[in-house]
């Protein structure tokens, strides 16, 4: 006699927590037309676990329009569907399952996997964050959330999902590639190592790229870290010859390995094989991110060969790239007349209003280094990191986040800035300080060191705030300022859009300076111009003048910003390496090179050239 559904189910059941989906899927075979809902769940899951994810999608479809109640079905699914190409029939499932059930956390999951897939970027952190809210000890859930703010350019949630994870069990290899990255972006090699020690690589032969892949991001991270001795090390893991043995079709492997090899030779100075090397690599790439750091570094290669005309078709390649990924994150960027940079400020009636209220002294505020990025800021930043009196954070951006905070709680920056009580202003200035600590928490007495170019947008915070503080802007010919920042990868979804032409970007060169300078019309800060050019011709005169500034006696440890930035653990900025070398020329008057690429736009930027004192 046939089993009855009891005993097949409890003989699937047996089968299924073996691991043996196979048998359960043939068990089912056996029900003929019975419709027990443990089998059909249990038929399902094996389904799903084997492969079959066309199969399973309609084994819970029929589930879930018997129990349509059940969110759990629902969700199932949403996750067959989503795994068996079927985005839409994915979407809908897991709405309804979130309908039956708001605060199921792996639905909310699903979906922000969904979303990834999809890559709508804003919705999937939204729903990632949600679902780490609602079960904070899911791992998973947490790093899939840390890449979407990732992506997203959200640096203070994806640090908050990240907080830990050096400490996370080992990851499956594509994962733990991924965490290794952002791991390392926040500054944290050691953990971006171990995550890639502790990576869970398949057995079988299909995983044989994931190993070579491992080793070219730690050749990566060291270069990255200016740890060439041991980036040279792990490269030697890695000869040319061993692509030879991969499958035709590993081209991320190949693309990696390519890279790995190309960072070494760009540091030292052999930037032909460099250049052939990402070539190669930016034949192969699949995807907008490897395409887009292939073409960058390409763009780099090529410039250093003075093969400009090379160079600025690889940024082309690039810059389209960078314009897909932030089409997927902030599409309203991308509208004619938007405005990548968030510029606000007060006018001098609105200032008239201000209260007057107690701040810190000098000696107590930060030192606010602006400017534009790519003026020279980081160098800076690590001039003044070398004296024993001072502290640098790295870039931070706790102003901006406190221009946020004020929005969050119905207060509108910068109108609301007059409004601030004395009490307000110190429970700002001390979550500022509380943001700083967590970044350095052996600070001390040390003097703090903000640099962040974007600042210079910042003003009428930094001086509600910090009303006495001194302020550095950076100054560099706006030419090569922007010839620089089309050459850099930044993450930032914004920079990404301001940088996508030059014309746009010359446009928000323009803005930010003119807004700048109204602001300083109407605050009347304590700022001194260190401009670059000059600081290259005359280092000794300038660090007197900023030691004078900033009021410090001795400036010669400044002197030796080169050797400290050398043991630095990281530098974020795309000056990690340039600022370990010392003061050198070669980046003065770069953007002659480029100067048919640069003149529809001279007009535009002639008044502002001017203006700080260049020519053209």
């Amino acid at each position: 006699m046939p089993p009855s559904a009891t005993e097949l189910a409890h003989a699937m059941a047996g089968a299924f927590n073996a691991g043996d989906m196979e048998r359960v899927i043939a068990l089912a075979g056996q029900a003929g037309d019975a419709t027990d809902e443990g089998i059909q769940l249990l038929l399902g899951l094996a389904q799903q676990a084997t492969g079959r994810y066309g199969q399973a999608a309609t084994t819970f479809h029929h589930l879930a329009h018997r129990r349509p109640d059940a969110s759990a079905y629902w969700n199932n699914l949403g996750v067959a569907c989503r795994l068996s190409g079927d985005l839409s029939g994915a979407e809908q499932a897991l709405a309804k399952a979130i309908s039956l059930a708001p605060d199921d956390a792996d639905v909310r999951y699903n979906l922000g996997l969904l979303y990834i897939q999809q890559r709508r970027w804003p919705l999937a952190r939204e729903a990632l964050l949600d679902a780490v809210d609602r079960a904070p000890q899911v791992i998973e859930a947490r790093l899939q959330a840390a890449y979407a703010c990732y992506v997203c350019g959200d640096n203070t949630c994806q640090e908050a999902m990240l907080d830990g994870a050096g400490d996370w069990p080992g990851q499956p290899g594509e994962q733990a590639l991924v965490l290794s990255t952002m791991l390392s972006a926040q500054g944290d090699l050691e953990a971006a190592l171990r995550t890639l020690a502790r990576a869970q690589l398949p057995g079988e032969a299909a995983g044989d790229s994931l190993p070579l892949r491992i080793t070219a991001q730690r050749v990566l991270l060291h270069e990255r870290n200016n740890q060439l001795e041991p980036a040279r090390r792990e490269l030697a893991q890695l000869p040319l010859d061993a692509l030879d043995r991969l499958p035709p079709d590993a081209h991320q492997a190949r693309a990696d390995v390519w890279r790995a090899h190309a960072a070494l030779a760009m540091r030292g100075g052999a930037y032909g094989d460099a250049a052939a090397l990402y070539r190669r690599a930016l034949a192969l790439a699949d995807d907008d991110d490897t395409r887009v750091s292939a073409a960058f570094a390409l763009a780099s290669a090529c410039d250093r060969l003075g093969r400009h005309a090379e160079a600025w078709q690889a940024l082309e390649t690039a810059h389209a790239g960078q314009v897909e990924i932030a089409r997927n994150v902030l599409p309203e960027l991308l509208a004619p007349g938007s405005q990548p940079l968030q510029m606000a400020e007060v006018d001098r009636a609105a200032h008239a209003r201000w209260q007057p209220l107690p701040g810190p002294d000098s000696r107590h505020s930060p030192v606010f280094v602006v400017g534009f990025p790519r003026s020279g800021t980081t160098l800076l930043e690590q001039m003044l990191d070398a004296h024993p009196d001072f502290r640098s954070m790295d870039e931070r951006a706790f102003i901006h986040e406190l221009t946020e905070r004020m929005e969050q709680v119905g207060q509108h920056y910068p109108a609301d800035l007059a409004n601030l009580t004395g009490a307000e202003t110190d429970q700002l200035r001390a979550a500022y300080f509380r943001m700083v600590d967590r970044v350095l928490p052996d600070r001390g007495q040390l003097r703090l060191i903000d640099k962040n170019p974007l600042n210079m947008l910042c003003l009428p915070m930094i001086m509600r705030l910090f009303p006495q503080a001194r302020i550095i802007l950076c100054l560099r010919h706006p030419c090569d300022v922007l010839l620089s920042c089309s050459m850099q990868p930044f993450r930032s979804p914004a920079f990404m859009v301001l940088c996508s032409s030059l014309e746009r970007l010359a446009r928000g060169y323009v803005q930010a300076f003119e807004q700048w300078y109204r602001q300083v019309e109407v605050f009347a800060p304590r700022v001194l111009e260190w401009r670059y050019e000059s600081v290259v011709g005359d280092l000794d005169r300038h660090l007197a003048q900023l030691a004078a500034f900033l009021e410090i006696d001795n400036a010669a440890p400044m002197a030796r910003f080169a050797e400290h930035a050398r043991n630095k653990r990281f530098i974020s900025t795309p000056s990690y390496a340039q600022v370990t070398q010392g003061i050198h020329p070669r980046a003065i008057n770069r953007w002659q090179g480029y100067r048919a690429q640069f003149e529809p736009v001279l007009p535009l930027l002639a008044p502002m050239i001017d203006r700080l004192g260049y020519r053209l």
